[in-house]
């Protein structure tokens, strides 16, 4: 007697066992009973008639993911392999659509995928297509989405990841991108070497027009130096002639100027003129040399005007 009510304490413990269902959150499972649906239960604690009821599938609510290489040509005749990868979802009033209507979920969007791929890359050049990748993964979702909703799918997102076309088209490719862009560094140089050159002129015709007003300020004010010279010599001694006064100044400075070539250690041998009329001659130089400073100073205020 003990034995027998142990075996059926047994058999109820294995039937309750066998009864109770904990259904994980974001799952549906299928029932059925005796081989026909029967009911969809949702997340929580469930029981189950055991061997009458069984379990037909669990269906995972949550968003997945799929992954299809597809091979097609471009507008331009160009054969690419796009990765697509493909976001879904079982829709939770569709579970019942989901399990029953298709039999292999995954190969049959892969189907769909290919179709609407091959439809939408066709229609665009190989730079269109990395261009508006977007474009083409848009187009995908909402073609397929029609379609896969009355069968319990719900398409969450479409992203092209990858994009190769054929190595020769990838060389050529680089090779177009290399040719343009030693094509815009050329124009660069060319255009900086310009720029140097327009600035090195604008520097020397600068320096040029520096210089100029520089010996002529330097010739008047050596003219003026030679005037409060005479006019100094004139008021102490005035009974000596102008023109003997220029030539003491203009020998005194003849002199000065001997003795700061000779002093410059640079220099070695320095050939000067000196004879009894070179003299003269060196006056003359001088004097016709104030002359033009004056009239460089005369046109330099003219412009200045």
């Amino acid at each position: 007697m003990i034995y027998f009510n142990f075996l059926l304490c047994t058999i109820a413990i294995f039937l309750l066992l066998k009864s109770i269902m904990i259904i994980p959150e974001r799952q549906s499972w299928v029932i059925q009973r005796l081989g026909k649906f029967n009911r969809i239960s949702l997340p929580g604690l469930k029981f189950k008639i055991p061997f009458i009821e069984t379990i037909a599938s669990k269906e995972n609510l949550r968003i997945q993911q799929l992954d299809v290489d597809v091979e097609t040509k471009t507008l331009d005749d160009v054969f690419v392999i796009l990765k697509i990868s493909v976001q879904y979802r079982i829709i939770s009033e569709k579970v019942f659509e989901a399990f029953y209507e298709l039999d292999d979920p995954h190969g049959q969007i892969a189907s769909y995928i290919f179709d609407e791929v091959r439809a939408e890359v066709p229609k665009l050049g190989l730079d269109d297509v990395f261009g508006k990748k977007d474009d083409v993964a848009m187009a995908v979702k909402e073609n397929i989405s029609q379609q896969m909703e009355q069968y319990g799918y719900k398409i969450v997102k479409t992203l092209i990841t990858d994009i190769n076309p054929d190595e020769l088209v990838k060389a050529s490719m680089n090779k177009i991108n290399a040719a343009t862009r030693d094509k815009e560094a050329a124009f660069q140089e060319a255009e900086g070497e310009k720029i140097r050159i327009v600035k090195r002129a604008e520097a020397e015709a600068d320096s040029k027009r520096l210089s100029g007003e520089g010996i002529a300020a330097q010739r008047l004010e050596i003219v003026r130096g030679f005037k409060e010279s005479v006019e100094d010599f004139q008021k102490a001694l005035q009974d000596v002639d102008p023109q003997e006064i220029m030539q003491f100044v203009l020998m005194t400075q003849y002199f000065d100027t001997l003795t700061a070539i000779g002093a410059n250690e640079n220099n070695n041998t320095v050939m000067v003129p000196h004879t009894p009329g070179g003299m003269k001659d060196f006056q003359q130089q001088i004097i016709e040399g104030t002359f033009v400073g004056k009239e460089l100073a005369k046109h330099q205020k003219k412009s200045n005007k």
